[in-house]
């Protein structure tokens, strides 16, 4: 297959929609990471999304639509709760998990009688949901498992020759993927952290939101009979191709000691890269690319400073920078 490279102009938008509406896929910028794109609506176009990833088949994908008015074509039920979230925080990060109508196959929804929908900020997404006219399901575009795509750079890295175009837009400001919430209970149950925070969620609904306690836990035993409600909670996520070790304690107790590991490896040979943040936001927008260009440069190991507790954000970027280094944590 030859993939096609567009760019962002009404123009090649319309090229794109035809693709995703004719059974095709198409990589896309959102302000989180690329996405992956399929006619939500088809299961035989879901079927190709994860058979251009690699990914199993059991992980729900995530609807996107171009506006709120769209959420009502596809979910059931609309509570009032989620219809305040989606009104105070969308086009935005988050993603709402509902009850869905069956015009949405279990292919897309990883077979739950749910569907997560994401109404994205990027204004590139929405012109393409828009101009295709059905709600597009849209993982990262990556191969399953590696850090997730916020160039279309990385994207071609990944997927060129598996599918039919590439949008060729801005880098992605958010860095890591939507917040999934679940709200189909009474009260919002965070399924994979991102931007948005819980103390968000509480602030705008009055009620308290908490994580998912399977999200809370390293890899277990268990892991393998878990059902996946979100993206991300169950296979290997995020993982750079070299070993990657976290460090973690006082800010500089472990820039000293990532420094003086560096080079300690050097001297043995290695080929070391040293990640150091200093703030959530940073990391955020920086990891993916971070450990995309310690795999270019063909690195043998990633010394990284994990960021302090206390912080919903900061939260966010360990769910996915302990899932990359395979929660390897040194204390120092």
């Amino acid at each position: 297959m030859k993939t096609q490279y567009l760019t962002t102009s009404d123009e090649d938008l319309k090229i794109a929609a035809e693709i995703i509406k004719s059974g095709g896929l198409v990589a896309f910028p959102t302000e989180t990471v690329y996405g992956l794109g399929g006619n939500a609506l088809s299961a035989f176009a879901s079927k190709a999304i994860y058979e251009a990833k690699g990914r199993p088949s059991d992980n729900p994908l995530i609807v996107h639509i171009s506006c709120t008015e769209e959420v009502d074509d596809i979910a059931m039920r609309f509570p009032d709760n989620a219809r305040k979230l989606a009104e105070a925080l969308w086009p935005g990060p988050m993603t709402l998990v509902l009850p869905k109508f069956d015009v949405v196959p279990d292919a897309t929804t990883g077979g739950l009688d749910t569907v997560a929908i994401r109404c994205p900020l990027n204004e590139t997404a929405r012109k393409l949901i828009k101009y295709a006219g059905v709600p597009i399901a849209a993982p990262s575009a990556n191969t399953s498992g590696r850090p997730s795509p916020t160039k279309w750079e990385h994207v071609k890295h990944d997927l060129d020759g598996k599918i039919d175009a590439i949008i060729m837009g801005e880098p992605c400001i958010g860095g890591i993927e939507s917040t999934v919430i679940d709200m189909t209970e009474e009260l919002p149950m965070i399924l994979r952290p991102g931007l948005i925070t819980p103390e968000i969620v509480t602030k705008i609904l009055g009620l308290p939101c908490d994580y998912d306690p399977a999200i809370k836990e390293g890899p277990s035993d268990s892991e393998g009979k878990l059902v996946p409600r979100a993206p991300g909670m169950k296979y290997k996520h995020y993982a750079p191709k070299a070993q990657m070790n976290l460090y973690s304690g006082s800010f500089e107790n472990v820039k000293k000691a990532i420094n003086e590991e560096a080079e300690k490896l050097k001297q043995e040979g290695a080929n070391v890269v040293t990640i150091i943040y200093e703030d959530a936001e940073t990391a955020a927008r920086n990891l993916f690319a971070d450990l995309r260009n310690a795999d270019d440069g063909g690195a043998d190991i990633i010394l990284a400073s994990a960021l302090p507790s206390g912080e919903s954000l900061n939260y966010s970027v360990m769910n996915r920078m302990l899932k990359s280094a395979g929660y390897n944590v040194i204390e120092v």
